[in-house]
């Protein structure tokens, strides 16, 4: 009985030291999750339904809009070609103001847009939640599975799609979509 009793203080003084690693450990973690909360917190408010890109270009977006918009190098070799085929088409982009590839792609497709003195009349902006919904069921028949998700229009119907990121460019994949090529966007099958 009484090895029994040294063996379980043994093993007791053990698992303690040991304890106080682990919960050394735990502290660390603890301090991670917290400073994960605190970024989380930070987070930008995350817009839903049709948006002008002012919406998304001015504080509190100006953060991720403005720095991505304005260091894109368009390829205006192809843009050239792109221009005059976006005469009668239209374009519906769903992004989220929560989504990285949003916030990457879209800055990109307006910087395109400018430089191609594009008219925005063109381009219905939706934003979505992060179940890529709207409260009034704007993505309804859309498909929407991924952001963001550029359809592109002629004549009142959808031609492609470019969905999350281009294949290639965003240039390059709207001529392909434009120019009638055989176009996959990254999630066709």
């Amino acid at each position: 009985m009484k090895k029994i009793l040294y063996t379980m203080l043994v093993l007791a003084f053990f698992a303690c030291k040991d304890e106080k690693k682990t919960n050394e450990t735990e502290k660390k973690e603890v301090t991670v999750s917290k400073e994960v909360i605190n970024e989380e917190e930070k987070e930008l408010p995350i817009l839903t339904g049709v948006q002008t890109r002012k919406a998304i270009s001015s504080a509190p977006y100006d953060s991720w809009f403005g720095p991505t918009y304005s260091t894109y190098p368009v390829d205006k070799e192809t843009g050239a070609k792109v221009q005059p085929l976006l005469a009668d088409v239209n374009i519906k982009v769903f992004m989220g103001t929560w989504c990285e590839d949003s916030q990457r792609e879209v800055p990109h497709f307006y910087r395109i847009l400018d430089v191609l003195k594009i008219n925005e009349q063109k381009v219905e902006l939706i934003t979505v939640d992060r179940d890529k919904m709207t409260p009034n069921h704007l993505e309804d028949g859309f498909d929407i599975t991924n952001v963001p998700t550029f359809i592109f229009y002629k004549d009142g119907k959808e031609i492609n799609r470019i969905v999350e990121s281009p294949v290639t460019s965003l240039e390059k994949d709207m001529l392909s979509i434009l120019s009638g090529e055989d176009y996959k966007h990254i999630y066709a099958e």
